[in-house]
């Protein structure tokens, strides 16, 4: 297998090269490197700006000077090792903080948290390839598969275990956007419903509001009115399996393009928005930082489809 050894080189960053992202320089500098050697090397701080150590996300200034170093490039025989690179690269984008305790992600639609179920990638499957090095990283709560938003992964033990029993104190605020069918009633602002969770054979999950089933409450708020739909703010109090889109449910408003607990025909009328995914979003979380003690929030923006779906839906928004 042909290989080419390139020796640490030096490049000075001009005006016009400023303003980008160290990841984004590296990727057109390193042609034929895969993105994941390239995070490794930012990470492990093989690439340093005026000496120093710097994250992915660090934008070059005029003047910077970057060490790069010797990249082992591989031909032909690696280029498809894994097709999981690109999946695995495109976590690194996703991360909106990190610090030695703990790892907060923007998980997008569609990719699941934990490989399984006949999936073999997940979310921390991702994060333990994209950092090899990292001796501990856990998930502090779950999100589906189809809804996207801020994900919380734990660093250290101690940092899950000081997560966990905010979860269980019910210390930790998190706040979901959801598109739901019709104008949810301004009055309505808490669903309280006991849920059973039923697992068929398929190994599927479907949760059904019964007597006998747990105690579950949501809060809601309405964000903004359509002329079809209502964009309402979902804040779960208890953390039941599947608990905002069965509680918008039992409130007979269901939440768009829910594959389980949706409604085909108002899926069908939001058709012309290019809306295809379930419009449900973690869009902020509150928690006390395990080692600081200081009370955080993060927010994860909407993704493109998200936005351009309200974006179309403003234009017939109702009044009043």
């Amino acid at each position: 297998m042909k290989t080419n050894t390139p020796a640490v080189h030096f490049i000075a960053i001009s005006a016009d090269e400023a303003g980008q992202r160290i990841d984004n320089f590296l990727r057109t500098q390193l042609k034929g490197v895969p993105k994941s050697m390239i995070y490794r090397i930012l990470r492990k701080g093989e690439v340093r700006v005026n000496k120093k150590r710097i994250k992915p996300e660090y934008k070059l200034e005029a003047g910077d000077e970057i060490r790069i170093p010797p990249v082992r490039v591989a031909e032909r025989e690696d280029d498809n090792v894994s097709p999981k690179l690109a999946k695995v690269a495109a976590l690194e984008a996703a991360i909106i903080y990190e610090d030695d305790y703990l790892l907060v992600m923007n998980k997008p639609s569609g990719t699941a948290v934990h490989g399984g179920s006949g999936l073999s990638f997940g979310v921390i499957e991702g994060l333990r390839a994209l950092r090899p090095d990292a001796r501990f990283l856990e998930l502090v709560h779950r999100l589906d598969r189809d809804t996207s938003g801020i994900l919380l992964v734990a660093k250290k033990r101690s940092a899950l275990r000081s997560l966990h029993e905010q979860l269980r104190e019910k210390g930790m605020q998190k706040d979901y956007l959801a598109l739901v069918r019709g104008q949810w009633p301004s009055h309505v602002k808490a669903v309280r419903a006991p849920l059973l969770k039923n697992i068929l054979q398929s190994g599927e999950r479907v949760v059904k509001v019964s007597s006998e089933g747990k105690p579950s409450e949501t809060l809601f708020k309405v964000e903004e009115r359509y002329a079809i739909a209502t964009l309402v703010k979902a804040s779960p109090v208890t953390g039941r399996t599947h608990q905002i889109r069965v509680h918008t449910l039992h409130a007979g408003h269901p939440i768009a393009f829910d594959d389980r607990y949706g409604e085909a025909e108002f899926d069908q009328q939001l058709s012309g928005t290019g809306l295809k995914r379930l419009f449900l979003h973690a869009a902020a979380l509150r928690f006390t930082h395990p080692n600081t003690g200081e009370v955080m929030r993060v927010e994860a923006p909407l993704d493109e489809q998200l936005k351009r779906c309200l974006t179309l839906l403003r234009k017939t928004t109702l009044t009043g």
